[in-house]
């Protein structure tokens, strides 16, 4: 058995490294680009929302319990539009820094879950593939099946949740290649 101690550096080389390719994943990769569309008119929507929400989420039409099977709640549904929306303070959507540091701290606490998961699988020693194998596939359980529940129950396009999938793909292998590479002897 591997301390999780003696995994400390890849880690943060792991969390590190998917922290800046997330960033550049985001920034500079094309397949991103038309996941969010554009209101028609925005600012009379704006408008019109602002005095009615504040930052949280909110399910329209809004039922609980019975009453999402009477007969008003179903026509409320039948026409429509029937969706989620979230709203954010000014200030979380400027602060692109706190962002980022919340982000690397997932990372880390994705590695820090893959690291205590192969300390108590795999024994030093063990060679690079099994141990990529095995990093691999925890880490793309963290970082691969994100969207998909969000598909599922909120909403998200099934096709942004297997980009995110595909992101998170790339995400664990090089958090795989980086523990294989770093595996204590």
């Amino acid at each position: 058995m591997v301390s999780l101690a003696a995994l400390w550096l890849p880690i943060v080389i792991s969390a590190v490294l998917v922290f800046f390719v997330s960033a550049a994943v985001w920034m500079a990769m094309p397949h991103h680009k038309k996941d969010f569309a554009k209101i028609v008119d925005e600012v009379g929507v704006m408008d019109a929302l602002r005095p009615h929400v504040s930052p949280g989420m909110y399910y329209f039409p809004f039922g609980t319990g019975a009453e999402l099977k009477t007969e008003e709640y179903q026509a409320k549904v039948r026409k429509g539009p029937v969706g989620i929306l979230r709203v954010r303070d000014a200030e979380s959507t400027i602060n692109m820094g706190g962002a980022m540091v919340k982000s690397l701290v997932l990372y880390l606490t994705i590695g820090v879950f893959v690291a205590y998961v192969a300390s108590r699988t795999l024994p030093l020693g063990t060679d690079y593939l099994t141990v990529f194998q095995i990093t691999g596939t925890v880490a793309f359980m963290a970082h691969g099946f994100v969207g998909f529940q969000e598909s599922i129950w909120f909403g998200l396009p099934g096709t942004v949740a297997f980009k995110h999938a595909l992101d998170g793909f790339a995400y664990a292998l090089l958090t795989a290649g980086i523990f294989g590479w770093l595996w204590p002897a």
